[in-house]
């Protein structure tokens, strides 16, 4: 009797754990179609538009009569079986049908709708770090797969470590110092010819970090030439340039940064390397390198006249090389100069980004290929927050969401209060705390696809998940905040119907980061998925969030409706 008793049981655990219930529209959703459908069961295109310019916020003169009545055929044609009124035309939609409708809406714009045409210095730049690097800073494989990876995610500047082979004849691409195994710089210049406009077609930035003779710097600067032709853009006149490009001018181009060879010096100064690498700053100029130093009037010139972004580290008092000049220029942090030059002159830092551009990159003791909040370099302006793309890190995940903004095509216009100077030359504080300048409500509503996603055990063995979703709005530390929703349990399409909200001062440079865990009493809460969206960039109205997988993959099916409100 025991035994079959809980044979019983078990085969309901089992028959639960299958079964996915059914949920209906959330009353939120039933009262918003009875709004606009005036208490009548279908709602007719007129109406249908009238949502989306009320409650959607759709501007009236993008969504025509006949817009309404081609997204509603649309409709029709990708969901078949549940519209139940499309013959020739489409009369409207039934409760169903708009329910389904909102899990097509995407939360935020997707079109480029920045001005492109301002100097690349007034633009946050999606930059890679050691792009050439499949793992950790020490013993990975170096490749030109992870920069192919991260040309595709919509990254427009690509790192290379230029070194000597062991015959001094050809250059290789390699972290300096380290047991990564090399990859000829041919390749990596081949793959981003060939990947380098795919996302969108706005410049990409090669930086090298080189360490190379005057006569592999010559070599160099014939290989780009080769390898780019026509695509590559560099000054005409020598002289270095008093302003930067604009993106839109530079479409479809490829542009060099490093630091230009001195005369008279075998080789560039490559102490950002030696800081990366986490040595004491001595130059990597061997003996060879100073020999070859007579050759210099034969080749380097060429090697300096394409670089297009000059490029240096500080020497000296930090404030000094902050000056802003004639002249423009790059100049490279590591996250923790930058968290000083933050603290000591933060004005300055601000002032010589809104002509200047500045890089930030990981500690030398990030040997894993983490990363490190992206914010303090945002806030100061910084063009240029360089990271390791290869890592699946929480600041990973806000990196890939803030460049979602912008149709991601790899440039935001940075925000007019970092570039605004006052009469007598006074810039933005990142210290002061303004006042809120708007208010994001945000309400959960439920959750799906996880039963078509993930296999029926992967939460758990004997039950449905038990999920819940945290909020997080994460920004100028005044902004930052989480909050999470109860625990829904035993159920594949859970229902919280819960709101919060985020008072910003800066919403322009806010990230609703969204991350859904199921809850686990014995061990730690398992992974249901996540998503970083630009605040700047959300619609408003009732949108289907899709949510990804660590690595930053999309999943097919799971997807969270919300609503966004500004106030």
């Amino acid at each position: 009797m025991g035994d079959s008793s809980y044979n019983y049981k078990m085969f309901k655990c089992f028959n639960r754990k299958f079964k996915a219930s059914e949920a209906g529209p959330p009353p939120d959703v039933k009262a918003i179609f009875s709004k606009f459908a005036q208490d009548g069961d279908l709602m007719s295109v007129d109406q249908f538009r009238s949502f989306l310019v009320e409650h959607q916020g759709e501007p009236a003169d993008a969504v025509t009569p006949s817009d309404a009545h081609r997204i509603l055929q649309e409709f029709s044609r990708r969901h078949p079986g549940e519209v139940a009124h499309h013959h020739q035309h489409v009369r409207g939609l039934t409760l169903d049908d708009f329910f389904n409708f909102l899990f097509l809406e995407e939360p935020t714009k997707k079109q480029i709708h920045h001005d492109m045409t301002a100097p690349i210095s007034h633009y946050f730049i999606y930059t890679g770090h050691n792009s050439y690097l499949t793992g950790n800073q020490l013993s990975s494989d170096c490749s030109d797969v992870p920069i192919i990876k991260a040309l595709e995610k919509g990254v427009k500047v690509i790192e290379l470590d230029l070194w000597p082979n062991s015959a001094k004849d050809d250059v290789q691409v390699l972290h300096g110092r380290t047991l990564t195994t090399p990859v000829t710089l041919v390749k990596c210049l081949k793959s981003i010819k060939e990947h380098a406009f795919v996302k969108s077609p706005y410049p990409v930035v090669i930086t090298f970090e080189d360490h190379l003779t005057p006569k592999l710097q010559a070599k160099v600067a014939e290989m780009v030439i080769q390898t780019f032709g026509d695509t590559l853009y560099y000054p005409v006149a020598e002289d270095q340039m008093v302003e930067f490009p604009s993106p839109e001018s530079l479409k479809n181009r490829i542009i060099i940064s490093t630091k230009p060879p001195k005369e008279g010096s075998g080789s560039k100064d490559s102490s950002e390397e030696d800081e990366k690498s986490g040595s004491d700053g001595e130059p990597a100029i061997d003996k060879a390198n100073a020999a070859e130093a007579k050759s210099f009037q034969q080749s380097a010139p060429e090697y300096k006249r394409l670089i297009t972004i000059h490029a240096g580290k500080p020497s000296g008092e930090l404030k000094d090389a902050l000056a802003v000049g004639d002249k423009v220029r790059r100049l490279s942090l590591s996250e923790q100069k930058l968290e000083k030059a933050a603290e000591d002159h933060g004005t300055d830092v601000v002032r010589f980004t809104s002509k200047n551009i500045l890089r930030v990159y990981p500690k030398g003791t990030r040997f894993n290929s983490s990363n490190y909040k992206p914010h303090v370099g945002w806030m100061h302006g910084a063009q240029m927050v360089a990271f390791n793309m290869q890592g699946n890190d929480k600041y990973n995940w806000l990196m890939h969401g803030m460049f979602r903004a912008n149709g991601g095509c790899g440039y935001i216009k940075k925000p007019d209060f970092l570039m605004h100077k006052g009469s007598n030359y006074e810039v933005f504080d990142p210290k002061k705390t303004l006042t809120v300048k708007k208010t994001l409500k945000v309400k959960v509503y439920m959750g799906t696809g996880w039963h078509l996603d993930f296999s029926r055990t992967h939460f758990d063995s004997f039950s449905p998940p038990d999920f819940y979703t945290k909020v997080y709005i994460v920004g100028v530390p005044a902004d930052c905040g989480k909050q999470k929703t109860k625990i829904i349990e035993d159920d594949w399409i859970p229902v919280w119907d819960e709101e919060f909200t985020f008072p910003l001062t800066i919403p322009e440079l806010a990230i609703l980061r969204i991350e859904v865990r199921e809850y686990d009493r014995s061990e730690k809460d398992d992974f249901g998925g996540q998503n970083c969206l630009p605040v700047s960039e959300l619609k408003p109205g009732i949108r289907a969030v899709p949510l990804y997988d660590k690595k930053g993959e999309k999943f097919k099916s799971v997807k969270l409706l919300m609503r966004f409100q500004f106030v």
